[in-house]
């Protein structure tokens, strides 16, 4: 236990898998034990790195480690495959770990705190909850469209038409298809007040949090917005630059290059979906503020709806609020209009 440099471990429910390196890389260690179990490896022995892929339950094991004195490092599974010899099994996976985790160029996931898991779990609640509700809207929509009445787009549209003209006798509905609405006009209601809790709950999060607060100056991003970045990558300590996060978020273009001729594709994707497709809300409601302003920032967006589709400006600035809001969080001051010119 004395000469373990690296510690992998492979999380499991229950079970996980340990491989400990030397300081020449040698395995010296392989052991199956219990979670706790690991802790308990772990506070026997002296500091050391302890490598995991950042999955359920990583960020918990990762603070009780780093509390018994241990380096803990946390990577994304993509660059822990490359490192795994042949078969797959978990003994081959922690061995994989702790070889990638000695990489000078791997890149690490931040641990994240108590706190930044919780507002994590809250905005996953919202999202469910906003799901539930658009399952339930679209299933109203075909009730209706199958007794050959159609509404309008839109949600409050929706909601005023079930308010007036459901009432009247007029309206082709028998009395079980009625109840039926009813039934799931009272569940929508509930859905729109638990949803109204957790944006007041947000709301109040932005305003007493420094961080939170200081990327509410920045247009098209709000407490969700700013609660959901905050939580996810803190004071962004370990992007080296704002384009990390936009790529991080996977809004940046995928590059396609061969004989040295670059083609540059559709955005990546990859990353926080979640954050990803708040900040594209976010940016969608804030480009027509934006674009009637005289900044840089409104200069560079004119450019770009003159030569491109409406859709790509509103994923370029979303990439664009993704780099400020990076800055925001590295300097600690809030963003100031005609600040951001082009990227």
């Amino acid at each position: 236990m004395l000469e373990i440099a690296v510690l992998g471990v492979v999380l499991g429910k229950n079970s996980c898998s340990v491989v400990g390196l030397d300081a020449a890389g040698r395995v010296i260690l392989r052991r199956s034990l219990h979670r706790d179990g690991v802790v308990k490896l772990a506070a026997g022995s002296p500091g050391c790195v302890v490598a995991m892929e950042a999955c359920c339950g990583a960020h918990h094991l990762g603070r009780r480690l780093r509390e018994v004195g241990h380096e803990v490092r946390l990577m994304s599974p993509e660059y822990v495959r490359p490192y795994v010899k042949a078969q797959k099994n978990d003994e081959r996976d922690a061995e994989a770990i702790a070889e990638a985790a000695t990489r000078p160029t791997m890149r690490f996931v931040e641990l994240k705190s108590e706190a930044q898991l919780d507002m994590q779990s809250l905005h996953r609640a919202r999202d469910r909850l906003v799901s539930e509700r658009t399952a339930l809207i679209n299933q109203l929509r075909a009730i209706l469209l199958e007794r050959g009445i159609t509404v309008p787009q839109g949600r409050h549209k929706l909601e005023v038409y079930l308010e007036t003209l459901l009432a009247e006798e007029r309206v082709p509905l028998s009395p079980r298809t009625r109840l039926l609405v009813e039934d799931q006009r009272a569940e929508w209601r509930e859905l729109d007040r638990r949803i109204e809790a957790f944006d007041q709950e947000f709301a109040a999060q932005a305003r007493s949090d420094e961080a939170a607060r200081l990327l509410t100056t920045i247009p098209g991003i709000g407490p969700l917005n700013a609660t959901a970045l905050v939580a996810a990558v803190g004071r962004a300590e370990t992007f080296r630059r704002g384009r990390d996060l936009a790529a991080w978020l996977g809004l940046v273009p995928r590059q396609m290059t061969t004989g040295g001729k670059p083609k540059l594709l559709g955005i990546s994707k990859r990353g926080n979906v979640y954050l990803r497709k708040m900040l594209i809300h976010g940016a969608r409601a804030a480009l027509k503020v934006l674009s009637k302003a005289d900044t840089a920032l409104s200069r560079w967006l004119h450019g770009l709806l003159q030569r491109a589709h409406k859709n790509t400006v509103v994923v370029a600035l979303a990439a664009k609020l993704a780099r400020v809001a990076c800055a925001v969080l590295r300097s600690g001051r809030g963003f100031e209009v005609g600040a951001a010119g082009t990227p």
